[in-house]
């Protein structure tokens, strides 16, 4: 399945920071995980479990501990586990793991005017699927739409329902989080059910 298609149908994306929120993920309604968390002994059993589970794995490698170089780790990712995309901060690494044929998720922190001038030449470099925008803001997400048409995911500081409502309607296609409230159940999806029919 193309990845916007994906994220458009998961519209709360888990962010797992351990082995416990990875136990809760996999028995979400999401098809799709966010790996915060491991090292390269651990993480090959980590996207094994989400992939047993039905479910596709993202494996942020800033935060994966244990690796020398970052283009190794994309090629260690790539031939001894099962995850199905990248998450990163790093325009590089993005553009060698979509060499390898990952999906990419250009991770955009946005802490003032500068960083956020800087997005338009940093994607340019890692020409990644998905932006996600931290903090996911709803202001943060209009400016950013206006400046590019690569699909946003809202993340970091999205902590409630209605700041999810908020970021999908500024414009984002789903929102990531590490709040385990908010992982789809039914409650959730009719916040998202009523933002899609405008009301």
């Amino acid at each position: 399945m193309e990845l916007q298609k994906l994220v458009e149908s998961n519209r709360i994306i888990p962010g797992v920071k351990d082995q416990q929120g990875l136990k809760k993920a996999l028995r979400s309604d999401s098809d799709i995980i966010f790996v915060l968390f491991g090292d390269i002994i651990s993480i090959e059993d980590i996207t094994d479990q989400i992939r047993a589970a039905g479910k596709h794995a993202f494996v942020n490698v800033d935060l994966l501990e244990g690796g020398s170089g970052r283009d190794t780790v994309i090629r260690f990712l790539h031939r001894y586990t099962n995850a199905d995309g990248v998450l990163s901060s790093k325009a590089a690494v993005l553009k060698a793991a979509k060499k390898l044929g990952f999906y990419t998720i250009h991770r955009f922190f946005i802490i003032d005017s500068f960083s956020f001038q800087n997005l338009e030449k940093q994607t340019a470099i890692s020409e990644p699927d998905i932006l996600e925008i931290l903090p996911g803001w709803p202001k943060l997400i209009t400016w950013t739409r206006e400046k590019t048409d690569i699909p946003i995911i809202s993340g970091g500081m999205v902590c409630t329902h209605e700041d999810a409502r908020a970021s999908l309607d500024a414009g984002a296609v789903s929102i990531s989080t590490t709040n385990d409230c908010m992982w789809p159940r039914r409650d959730v999806r009719r916040v998202v059910k009523k933002t899609q029919n405008g009301s």
